[in-house]
């Protein structure tokens, strides 16, 4: 039965059999967290500790049934079953079904999703009469969220100058009467959503005194995973459930913080010493996941944080390869660079597809991995979340297209009829499909037609109806007229697809921004490649570019032997033998929404430090020099957090100039200069750029020539395009001003540009 002490270090033996009073469990990135949690608790068991008298709380149910699986293999599962462990949200469910009445609802509540609560704002903004472009319902169903996660009623919300003020100057100073109104319906309903499952539950310790004293006479330990991502919701719960018994072990790592985004409070983990004087802490330093480099690295990155809990993470494997990293002229290249590393990696040890994961700061950014995987011919998978062109917003500004295009399309057509909503309902979308369906004719034959379709519609429907076809007719008239960027930047706003997405600043919507932005950066690519080819650049060329891109390929789904693409947010808890952590530049990782504080940039270098500790046996680093924003290319600087990598860990590629940190008071301290190469940066207050002479020969990065004459071109010749980086001349065609390069980059292959606007620069 004490077997499973033997499988554990002596620093996580400590963890697991020390079970009396406070406890603070500071895991490292793959130092054995889960393990210590399911053997403390099995230990307990063992101990002769009743199941039902252990709560154990985490944040999803794939880590409660993995752990509790475990515990079953150790004690038995008739044991292991009646442990109350779960995620906050089920736990919690079930306190509140056993105590409903109460708080006044019945033991059968019913739970909305985030879609039965955005309906019902919906129809709340709708009773009211609001402005439903203002009164957005995701946007407000956020404030109601945040105010419930601070524990902040509808009564004291409209006491909170603060809040209201934040309200007043986002259009939307009457969130409170919504809040109100929801809540009033949701209880009326016998529903809660999940906020209301933590906001309840504090309601009913605090009103309830005897419910309270019920819980924690039950619960004689208490235990809690991930605590650096608690709100203060679940922090309140959570110390109030333990005041009696004092048993509560809390296990996290305040280097990985990375939720506030989502109402986490890094200060729960930090303050553990201050709710319990008499605590004790256990460190888990020792890293089993990753490389003595790598480690090493990401330990010289969190030390430039202030706020964090001090710890020596070390490890015990191989040295391992330095982090590499890589400096490509643009994010086009970038894209090239990382996916020739993986070939190679596989080539020269044997991975497979699954060993590589590409981490990213935002979702926008799959886009051109996701092209060059493609070409690549290589599997991927997106992990949580969708892939580019399946994104909602993506599909519906493509669906434009399509219609503009093809206005028979029929499909595209009742995708985007009424979105943005322009009052155009199911109802006569169906009655129009049922016309197209009788006359045998299309769908827009129909709304072409629409004044002649007798009493079918009344003349408030085909004034909408007649609007909308005039708007298409004019994207199609624009069609022969402008370029593709040009046309679908014009259909986004004509729309009114870009003034509903600008409608508000919430993570869902910025994100959505950023995708639509990125989609328009990939037309106006694509514009400007096949202008150098000398192919056509129309928008039918693009969208059949873009259909042949995302087909559908014979893959089972379940193949799991695939490259993943990730936010870095969502790499939390993963581990692969090889990372790339992409688009590391100033403005994008930091993000240019948190810069403005130090707590916000300390939060950002942390979710570094999580990028880099994913990786088991090689981590690189890649950034661009110029990258693509609102459709032109612009000047990229490398990140911050690249020059706080001690030097011994790291090595680059191409020539290199020396750049110091950003100087402000959220710099870190005593940081080191840096050496990237070299990049086509305009120094900008608070930084400072210096050349840096290292004898290199003609030809490398940093030390190109001046456009030189198209004239002076000649096969064999090396030479640097902005896009495409390094290559060489194969052959030059044609006489000027119609000669045609073929050129074989280094890292994007063969490419046949025209002349006069390839800016070719000679290397060598």
């Amino acid at each position: 039965m004490q077997s499973y002490l033997e499988q554990l270090n002596v620093s996580q033996r400590e963890a697991v059999v020390n079970t009396k009073g406070p406890s603070l469990v500071i895991a490292g990135a793959g130092s054995g967290k889960t393990r210590v949690l399911t053997y403390r608790i099995a230990h307990l068991l063992t101990q002769g500790v009743p199941p039902h008298r252990i709560l154990a709380l985490t944040f999803t149910n794939k880590a409660a049934r993995e752990m509790k699986e475990r515990i079953a293999s150790i004690v038995g599962a008739d044991v292991a079953r009646n442990l109350w462990m779960g995620t906050f949200h089920s736990i919690f469910a079930r306190i509140l079904r056993n105590e409903a009445e109460r708080i006044g609802y019945p033991s059968s509540f019913t739970i909305y999703d985030t879609a039965d609560s955005k309906s019902l704002v919906k129809s709340i903004v709708k009773e009211m009469k609001l402005n439903d472009k203002e009164y957005k319902p995701g946007a407000v169903l956020g404030r109601i969220s945040a105010a419930k996660n601070d524990l902040v009623t509808p009564a004291s919300y409209v006491k909170d100058q603060h809040r209201m003020m934040e309200d007043q100057a986002s259009k939307r100073g009457l969130v409170y009467e919504i809040y109100t109104r929801y809540m009033r319906q949701c209880y009326k309903s016998g529903v809660m959503d999940f906020d209301d499952l933590l906001l309840n539950t504090n309601i009913l310790f605090r009103d309830h005194s005897e419910a309270l004293q019920k819980y924690q006479n039950i619960f004689q330990y208490v235990m809690v995973d991930e605590y650096q991502d608690t709100n203060y919701s679940q922090y309140i719960i959570i110390k109030k459930l333990a005041e009696k018994h004092s048993n509560i072990c809390v296990v996290g790592d305040d280097a990985q913080s990375i939720y506030s985004f989502r109402g986490a409070k890094i200060e729960n983990i930090l303050n553990f010493r201050n709710d319990y004087p008499d605590y004790k802490l256990f460190k888990l330093e020792q890293n089993y996941r990753s490389t003595q480099t790598i480690v090493n690295a990401a330990n010289s990155i969190i030390a430039k944080n202030s706020k964090q809990i001090k710890k020596a993470v070390f490890s015990e494997n191989d040295i391992g390869n330095k982090i590499k990293i890589h400096n490509a002229i643009s994010d086009i290249e970038e894209g090239y660079i990382v996916i020739n590393d993986i070939k190679q990696k596989r080539l020269k040890a044997n991975y497979e597809y699954q060993d590589f994961a590409i981490l990213y700061r935002t979702n926008a950014q799959s886009r051109i991995f996701e092209e060059a995987l493609r070409k690549a011919s290589m599997p991927y998978k997106i992990y949580g979340g969708l892939s580019f062109y399946q994104r909602k917003e993506i599909k519906d500004l493509l669906a434009y297209c399509r219609v503009t295009i093809n206005p028979t399309d029929q499909e595209a057509i009742k995708r985007i009829i009424n979105y943005p909503a322009r009052g155009i309902g199911k109802t006569t979308v169906e009655k129009l499909e049922g016309a197209a369906a009788a006359s045998g004719k299309s769908m827009w034959d129909v709304l072409v037609g629409i004044d002649n379709a007798g009493n079918l519609f009344n003349a408030g429907t085909r004034k909408k109806l007649n609007s909308f076809v005039g708007m298409i007719s004019g994207f199609k008239a624009g069609s022969t007229q402008l370029s593709a960027y040009d046309l679908v930047t014009e259909i986004a706003t004509q729309s009114g697809m870009m003034k509903e997405l600008y409608q508000d600043r919430s993570p869902e919507n910025v994100s959505r921004q950023e995708n639509v932005q990125e989609l328009l950066n990939g037309i106006q690519e694509f514009t400007l490649n096949r202008t150098e080819e000398g192919g056509e650049t129309g928008l039918v060329n693009f969208l059949e570019e873009v259909s042949l891109l995302t087909d559908q390929d014979n893959e089972s789904e379940d193949d799991i032997n695939k490259v993943t693409l990730m936010t870095i947010h969502s790499s939390k808890g993963l581990e692969f033998k090889n990372v790339y952590v992409v688009g590391v530049e100033e403005g994008l990782f930091p993000s240019n929404m948190t810069i403005e504080s130090e707590q916000g940039i300390e939060e950002e270098r942390r979710l570094f430090y999580v990028a880099v500790t994913r990786a088991e046996d090689n981590a690189t680093i890649s950034f661009a020099r110029t990258r693509y924003k609102f459709g032109e290319s612009s000047f990229c600087r490398p990140s911050r957090f690249i020059g706080e990598i001690d030097d011994e860990f790291v090595e680059f590629s191409g020539d290199q100039i020396k750049i110091a940190a950003p100087q402000s008071r959220f710099s870190a301290s005593s940081q080191p200069k840096r050496s990237f190469g070299s990049a086509p940066v305009s120094p900008k207050p608070g930084y400072n750029f210096k050349k840096v002479s290292n004898n290199a020969p003609t030809g490398k990065l940093g030390s190109v020539s001046k456009g030189s004459p198209t004239g002076n071109l000649q096969p064999g010749m090396t030479v640097e395009h902005i896009r495409f980086g390094r290559g060489k001349i194969v052959s030059i065609d044609g006489q000027l001003p119609n000669a045609k390069a073929t050129v074989n980059f280094d890292n994007s292959g063969v490419k046949q540009l025209l002349l006069k606007f390839a800016k070719l620069k000679i290397l060598g």
